[in-house]
């Protein structure tokens, strides 16, 4: 790996920016979903057409699709969770984009 001062100012920043994100918290994979559905008493507004709502975390794991409920109250939490963990993938990805810029300038330079 390069020193920070050999870097382009763009690789330091998705640098920091995969440094703070690390260091800010949790992460989940998954996208976040809202289920509706009805709950089976005669005079709720569900029986109506009007569904309760209920969010799920969904995700998949060793080839299957899961679901976690996510409570209402941590809702925010995992929003930030999920948004967190997509951000740092794009910068892995944009990091790995230098990388293979840098393996085949080398292979030209090897030529």
């Amino acid at each position: 790996m390069k020193p920070r001062a050999a870097m382009k100012p763009r690789e330091r920043l998705v640098r920091s920016r995969l440094a703070q994100l690390a260091h800010a918290g949790e992460f989940l994979r998954g996208s976040l979903t809202l289920m509706r559905h009805t709950c089976g008493k005669a005079g709720c507004r569900c029986a109506r057409g009007e569904k309760h709502g209920s969010w799920y975390l969904a995700y998949s794991e060793g080839g299957r699709k899961r679901m976690v409920f996510i409570p209402r109250e941590a809702l925010p939490d995992v929003r930030e969770w999920v948004a967190r963990y997509r951000e740092g993938r794009r910068c892995l990805a944009a990091l790995s984009e230098v990388g293979l810029g840098r393996l085949r300038a080398a292979k030209r330079a090897a030529r």
